[in-house]
């Protein structure tokens, strides 16, 4: 029986991580595929896929975030509670800084650092941010 290579253990873990919907390990997965290749055209139709479905997923679960924090900042204005209106202000900036940090895996070089560089430093003040408002 011949021992799977590194490229088709990650693939079959990608299939695995899939089916049980745990898509942010699946983009790892991918991750470790399309690292271990020189060129991103160098992927075989079903590693693109898997690798297209991972991103979609995890994006889409990142736009639904913050579709629903939106509606309840809206409804919360009305409510006048200018410390509820804050938390979910840098709550709303917290998972818009993992949108772009998804979003940013995408990049290379220079412009991949700098997303990242930018994600780090909203994480940083949002959780600054949040727990001044709730224990400072």
């Amino acid at each position: 029986m011949a021992i799977p290579s590194p490229r088709d253990e990650n693939v079959y873990m990608a299939k695995l991580t899939e089916q049980v919907e745990r898509y942010e390990e699946m983009v790892k997965f991918m991750e470790n595929v399309a690292s271990a290749i020189p060129r991103p055209d160098e992927l075989s139709v079903k590693e693109h896929n898997l690798l297209s479905v991972a991103y979609k997923n995890v994006i889409g679960a990142r736009r639904a975030s913050w579709r629903i924090v939106s509606s309840i900042e809206q409804k919360e204005e009305g409510h006048g509670n200018a410390d509820h209106d804050a938390v979910i202000l840098q709550y709303k900036s917290k998972i818009e800084g993992d949108y772009h940090r998804s979003l940013g895996e995408f990049k290379i070089g220079d412009d991949k650092k700098a997303v990242a560089e930018n994600t780090l430093t909203g994480h940083k003040s949002t959780g600054i941010l949040i727990f001044q408002n709730f224990f400072g």
